[in-house]
């Protein structure tokens, strides 16, 4: 089977597709025959090597945390799944391996893919979607009639994350460049600011969350638009922030959370559940297998609308 490694840590040209054996599952483990793997900015953060805290430093390491796939075999003690399945699923998300023919996986990090859906959209939940499902029902704890502020919210997060603050009854208020405006009105935001036009900085508005995905506002800068009691959520979890987030929510009403993705099996079926609805899944663009280096240099690049994904057939 075809895998991506890479021996260093370095820009996409580091990345390379070898041939590998297609493995065999253990008792607890199902082998899933990829069919497609989303694009996250956690991926070239890895490889780039600006998280070896998290991924440490040996090689080779391999990439790709979340797809889609069809069930190839199954374990003894595999329960709820069969060959033949198909599933949405996740790996470790700092040591990768979904961009590969096959993956081995445990049940805990599988869901059905809703049958309304293609493989491609279906690669484009799991990571994207559980954060947003995170920021919206656990770090921010958003209620009904709250003002929210989403900062980035046509990339992937923030497209989920504008849906489900809707469905818990919030007023959203999303920030995004000209092309994304269209979109993040469709995706049901309240009021949505042009950021060519408009700085956000300087509004008059006042939020009970305020979640920046753009990783570009700071806590300084978000606390002079919350309220006395808010929350600011980051999807940036560098070792100074984390610091920052335990001193500030020690002694302030406005709070200072971060991301760091904790997936569950419940969390992944709501996610499938939400998608068999009505939850939009706008995909960007689709590459192929061979041209892993060019996509992670253009999704690099930001400017992406929804999720890219890779194709594996």
């Amino acid at each position: 089977m075809k895998k991506v490694i890479y021996q260093q840590f370095g820009n996409e040209n580091v990345l390379e597709i070898v041939e590998a054996a297609v493995p065999t599952p253990e008792k607890d483990q199902l082998l899933v025959r990829v069919k497609a793997v989303s694009i996250n900015p956690l991926d070239w953060k890895v490889y780039r090597g600006e998280m070896k805290l998290m991924s440490g430093s040996k090689f080779p390491k391999t990439l790709g945390i979340d797809f889609s796939g069809i069930v190839e075999s199954i374990g003894s003690d595999i329960t709820g799944f069969k060959a033949g399945d198909e599933v949405i699923g996740l790996v470790d998300v700092f040591k990768g391996g979904a961009l590969a023919d096959y993956v081995l996986v445990k049940a805990t990090d599988l869901a059905p893919k809703p049958a309304n859906i293609s493989f491609e959209q279906a690669a484009a939940l799991p990571v994207t979607g559980l954060s947003a499902l995170q920021i919206i029902d656990e770090l921010a704890a958003i209620r009904k009639g709250q003002e929210v502020l989403i900062n980035g919210a046509t990339g992937g997060i923030g497209l989920y994350a504008i849906q489900i603050a809707k469905k818990r009854g919030a007023r959203v208020t999303a920030v995004a460049g000209t092309q994304g405006t269209a979109l993040a009105k469709t995706g049901g935001a309240d009021q949505v600011i042009d950021y060519t036009r408009e700085d956000i900085r300087n509004t008059h508005q006042r939020f009970d969350t305020i979640i920046d995905l753009s990783t570009k506002m700071s806590f300084t800068a978000a606390k002079k638009l919350m309220k006395k009691k808010a929350t600011f959520v980051t999807t940036l979890p560098s070792p100074l922030v984390l610091l920052q987030s335990v001193f500030n929510n020690l002694f302030s009403g406005k709070k200072l959370k971060v991301l760091i993705l904790k997936p569950t099996a419940e969390k992944l079926n709501i996610l499938s559940e939400l998608a068999k609805k009505d939850l939009k899944i706008v995909l960007d663009k689709t590459y192929s297998f061979n041209e892993i280096r060019s996509a992670y240099k253009e999704a690099g690049k930001g400017k992406i609308i929804g999720k890219s994904v890779i194709v594996t057939d």
